[in-house]
């Protein structure tokens, strides 16, 4: 054997365990996915919420439809025509008339059949308490002739309502009518100021005070309230 050649050759060079050849990576692939355990899917919760809403907004509609409904109605429907109405005037007396409403236009009400209540206070004698009279008179009978129609602007109206043909006022309009009186043009007026000059004359009570008794009027078309 040749040792005297053996120092002479370059030493093998080892190569150490844990190298890895050229062009291999040294770094092992990556699963970058997250993990679906104990995580929210976003997509799903914005579905739901979406659903939640689009509920919401159809049942307002729904409620709206239903409950708020005959607030849109225009106020010629609310207006019973088989029936009569109460006409509420905003005046300092708060004269009230009765009869058939109806819409003209933008700014007035015309009323038709009409009816007022009229207040006659008596004084009984021997009483200093005055009793009051309380009757529906139709109207027409007045010293100006009225024609039985009547225009009233909306800014005079308190209010108006639909009035029930149980009540005493349409009570007391059917017994008018059945009972075939008709009013004299004028009649109420005349016999009103004839009364007055003959008190006057006399030295009685004046007609319409609380001590003269305005029902025994003659030519007044009046309807006793129940």
């Amino acid at each position: 054997m040749d040792f005297a050649n053996r120092g002479n050759r370059p030493a093998q060079q080892t190569r150490p365990a844990d190298s890895q050849p050229t062009g291999e990576s040294s770094f092992a692939p990556q699963n970058n996915k997250p993990s679906k355990k104990g995580g929210f899917d976003i997509t799903k919760i914005g579905g739901m919420a979406l659903l939640v809403i689009t509920t919401l907004l159809i049942v307002a509609v729904i409620f709206a439809l239903i409950f708020v409904k005959d607030s849109s109605k225009p106020e010629t429907d609310l207006i019973d025509t088989s029936k009569y109405q109460a006409v509420f005037l905003n005046s300092q007396d708060g004269q009230v008339y009765f009869g058939k409403l109806g819409v003209y236009n933008k700014d007035l009400y015309r009323l038709t059949d009409i009816y007022y209540v009229r207040v006659n206070q008596q004084v009984q004698p021997g009483s200093e308490t005055p009793t009051q009279n309380i009757s529906l008179a139709k109207l027409g009978g007045e010293l100006h002739c009225p024609v039985d129609q009547m225009f009233i602007t909306r800014d005079q109206v308190l209010y108006w309502e639909n009035i029930q043909d149980d009540g005493q006022v349409v009570s007391a309009i059917k017994d008018y009518q059945e009972s075939g009186e008709t009013v004299e043009c004028g009649a109420t007026g005349a016999a009103n100021q004839q009364q007055q000059q003959t008190d006057a004359a006399s030295g009685t009570a004046p007609a319409g005070s609380e001590e003269a008794n305005e029902s025994d009027t003659p030519g007044t078309e009046e309807t006793q309230l129940p």
